[in-house]
This record gives C-alpha cells, structure tokens and sequence, in this order.
C-alpha cells in the first residue's frame, strides 16, 4: 500500500535549507520515492499550520518511506530541515481505517 512522507514548515534559515536540499535530494531519487508536491507557498484553507512550506512524497510502502527516512544517507541531511525550518513531518499510507 502506497505511503506517503508530508512535511509542513517554515523555513527560518534559507541558506540552510537550500543546503539540506540539495542533500535530501539525491536520497529521494534514490529511495525511488516520487516528488507528489513542492509548495513554498501552499494556501490554508482551514486551521493553522506551522508554515507555508508543503513537500508531498510518495513511496510504495511504509516499510520503503521509513527505510529512506533511517537511512544513513538521508539522516545525514534532515539535521540541517531540522535545524533550519519549524514545522512537522508525518508518514501516512494511502487508506489506512485504524483498529
């Protein structure tokens, strides 16, 4: 089942996260993830979100977008997301009813 990486942030040091961009960025390509969506400017139609930056990735699975996510390469980079945007991250699968 498809799953799928959604951060929400905003960014507070643009020459760091241009820097983590340019890491995280092969690791996607890698992990054979797909870019769903790249909003620097993403509109709130409802509640209050950290901030307007909106990243959507697709992976085949849960297991594949945490495998990505823990992999040595990518941890190497989120630190400097980390240090340089507030804001959250989450995994999701496509249709996931719960218990």
């Amino acid at each position: 089942m498809a799953a799928y990486f959604i951060a929400q942030y905003v960014v507070n040091d643009p020459k760091l996260y241009r820097e983590y961009q340019a890491a995280a960025a092969p690791t996607i390509q890698a992990s054979g993830a797909e870019l769903v969506a790249f909003d620097a400017a993403a509109e709130t139609i409802d509640g209050k979100p950290p901030g307007p930056h909106t990243v959507i990735l697709r992976f085949e699975s849960t297991e594949a977008a945490k495998a990505w996510y823990q992999s040595p390469e990518y941890q190497a980079a989120v630190g400097k997301r980390l240090a340089s945007t507030d804001g959250f991250a989450v995994i999701s699968q496509s249709m996931n009813l719960g218990a």
